[in-house]
């Protein structure tokens, strides 16, 4: 376990991790786990190929079993899951709210142009427009910052205690670190957890070098 302001960071498994979390610790679970799609072999555009600079991995051969979304929803008052839609045999919830990330159209996309993610909140449907960014990405499934913000902004309120159970590139630590949530992530692969957590500290690095100039500029208006 790693800490970095409110941000704690777990490289391990998440199933052996959540074991030792109480019944309903979390106020809220938000998890983009595997889909089961093989993509390193379906989809080889997106990593594995010569036309990749993603590596060939095997954690999207198979979705989490009924035992993971069964402890996760032990652990956590409310979720919201992405890519429901490919094993929603396997979670034990119902409900009319689902979100629905639309991604825009890049003709360098060879994926779904939207993701879908069943929440446990009895409110209407949403549907938020997010074009991906190609460019600079640590992960093959990297969701952009600003749907964490938007996802914060509209399901979460002050004080509460977040969990990823998945956390891939980290992009969920930039954005409950910037709006003052307490998050808990997990990262099962090394080489990701370690691209995640630099990218947390780069970002945290980055603020505090603004903040120290925003205080500079502050006392030089005292003197003036």
């Amino acid at each position: 376990m790693e800490k970095f302001g409110n941000i704690t960071l777990y490289h391990a498994d998440c199933m052996e991790i959540m074991k030792t979390f109480s019944d309903k610790q979390f106020d809220l679970a938000i998890v983009d786990p595997p889909y089961g799609l093989n993509i390193s072999n379906n989809m080889g555009r997106r990593k594995g190929d010569k036309k990749s600079t993603y590596k060939k991995v095997c954690w999207d051969n198979e979705p989490p079993d009924a035992d993971f979304f069964k402890e996760l929803l032990r652990v956590s008052k409310n979720q919201i899951i992405w890519g429901a839609n490919h094993f929603i045999s396997r979670i034990p919830l119902d409900s009319p709210c689902w979100l629905c990330l639309d991604k825009g159209f890049s003709p360098d996309v060879s994926f779904a142009s939207f993701e879908l993610a069943i929440t446990s909140f009895n409110i209407n449907a949403k549907r938020v427009y997010i074009p991906l960014e190609q460019k600079g990405r640590i992960h093959p499934t990297q969701k952009p910052v600003a749907l964490y913000a938007w996802i914060l902004n509209n399901y979460a309120s002050k004080g509460t205690k977040i969990i990823d159970t998945h956390l891939g590139s980290g992009s969920i630590c930039i954005a409950a670190n910037d709006m003052g949530f307490e998050l808990t992530g997990i990262e099962i692969d090394k080489e990701y957890y370690n691209a995640a957590k630099k990218r947390l500290l780069n970002h945290q690095s980055q603020l505090k070098i603004f903040d120290n100039k925003q205080d500079n500029y502050k006392e030089l208006e005292i003197f003036i």
